[in-house]
């Protein structure tokens, strides 16, 4: 009988401490100078969205009372209101006052892709900063139903790789160390 096959992460599929700081330093230096693509890069870090949920936000998602930004589910996943610290969203304010009409960012997936494959600081696929953002919230709070609500699982089963990925590897660290 065939097993099925578990999601399992690696170094491969997040950013490591010094690429994930790389990666802020580029997106600060280049944020004034190109504020479209370093604010959808940062937003992807900060807020764990995924790169077809950034593309279809709007300005009206944007709550100026609570500096958050509304994220839209998609693939079957929840609504969710994130935070956002203050360069961020001062940024998104910004940014969403030159744009006309209602989409932030009225790019193609490709183009996107072609953003991250300019400013990103290692070979790793756009998703990474997805598990980038829930491993660091999970290492911070140890809150898993907080990352669940973070990333829009309905299932807390699809979000248990993030705890066990840190809990594992902190234990063997412990151990082997």
């Amino acid at each position: 009988m065939a097993r099925a096959k578990t999601y399992a992460l690696n170094k491969n599929k997040y950013l490591l401490p010094p690429e994930k700081d790389r990666l802020e330093f580029i997106l600060e230096q280049f944020l004034d100078r190109n504020l479209r693509d370093c604010l959808l890069l940062a937003l992807a870090l900060k807020t764990g969205a995924r790169a077809s949920e950034l593309l279809l936000l709007e300005k009206d998602f944007i709550n100026s009372y609570d500096k958050s930004l509304f994220i839209p589910g998609i693939k079957g996943s929840n609504d969710r209101e994130l935070p956002l610290n203050t360069r961020i969203f001062e940024a998104l304010q910004r940014h969403a006052n030159q744009q006309e009409g209602f989409t932030l960012f009225p790019i193609s997936y490709n183009r996107l892709r072609q953003i991250w494959q300019f400013y990103r600081p290692v070979h790793k696929k756009f998703h990474s900063l997805r598990h980038t953002f829930a491993i660091d919230l999970y290492k911070k709070t140890k809150d898993i139903r907080l990352v669940q609500f973070a990333l829009g699982h309905r299932n807390i089963t699809n979000t248990m790789i993030y705890a066990d990925y840190a809990y594992s590897q902190t234990e063997l660290r412990k151990l082997i160390l």
